[in-house]
């Protein structure tokens, strides 16, 4: 388009809305920036000048080699592990850092239950934190029981974890993960162990939670190394490649919910990532 043609759309645009062109379409806000990081243990180099952005309302999965730093990356950017350059940004703030950045949630591949509390204990244990131990209110055992409920353990609020099976024990972790309302939940291959029918329960509960306007959770980021798994949850799939990490593709899967693995539109969206991890692998 030529510079008279420019300034004609641009007027059009003006005239029918009232705003310019980038106020009638913005760009989404990015909810989560990765720029230029490093990570460094010791001689091991797990990334070197990564950089993308994830934006709020976005389900990501992270596909790549196992090995190739996914793990490392959410602890980056959840606060655990320390960037030797660059850095991140959660809601325009460093992890940790106060003054208003969104609230962070994190699931990880085991369900890391305490034995010797029952499944209420251990869902509430983040708000016994945050109070330095001490014994948590009603309300916050309350809210504790709602999220049980959300992840459908209602009446096993009792039950201790050996009690549990293998997909009960991840809901209860996943509640736990919900206990804190956070904006952004890191998902780090949560059902991964589990069998595949356990696997897709859980995943539709998780859609559901993400979808559900009673919490604030608005952004999903998960690493996972199946690949059904990514293109039925997620908005967009970044591909890694073997460390140092950097990030080869990214597919934008754009189907709607609820996804049917049967029909050709999945079919090609796993096509594509399929070949895709395969040739940065």
């Amino acid at each position: 388009m030529n510079a008279v043609s420019s300034a004609q759309a641009s007027a059009q645009v003006h005239a029918l809305t009232g705003m310019t062109p980038a106020q009638a379409s913005p760009s989404p806000a990015p909810c989560i920036e990765v720029e230029n990081l490093s990570v460094r243990f010791g001689a091991l180099s797990v990334f070197d000048g990564l950089g993308f952005t994830v934006a709020q309302d976005e389900f990501v999965c992270l596909l790549g080699p196992s090995g190739c730093g996914k793990s490392t990356l959410l602890r980056a950017i959840v606060g655990l592990v320390q960037p030797a350059a660059g850095g991140v940004h959660v809601g325009g703030m460093t992890p940790g850092q106060d003054g208003g950045a969104l609230r962070l949630g994190m699931m990880f591949q085991k369900p890391l239950l305490l034995p010797w509390r029952n499944t209420l204990q251990n869902v509430a244990l983040p708000a016994e934190i945050a109070l330095g131990g001490n014994a948590v209110s009603a309300a916050d055992l309350a809210r504790a029981r709602r999220m049980l409920s959300l992840v459908r353990l209602e009446g096993f609020e009792s039950a201790y974890p050996h009690q549990l099976s293998g997909g009960m024990q991840q809901r209860a972790a996943l509640a736990r993960a919900l206990m804190s309302d956070p904006d952004v939940l890191l998902l780090d291959e949560p059902f991964g162990a589990l069998d595949e029918l356990t696997r897709d329960a859980l995943n539709e509960e998780l859609l559901a939670i993400w979808r559900n306007a009673d919490t604030r959770l608005k952004t999903v980021v998960m690493v996972t190394h199946s690949l059904q798994e990514a293109v039925a949850l997620s908005d967009r799939v970044l591909v890694f490649g073997a460390r140092p990490a950097r990030l080869c593709a990214e597919v934008d899967i754009a189907l709607a919910h609820p996804r049917l693995p049967e029909s050709a539109e999945f079919a090609a969206r796993l096509g594509q990532v399929r070949r895709l991890v395969k040739e940065h692998a």
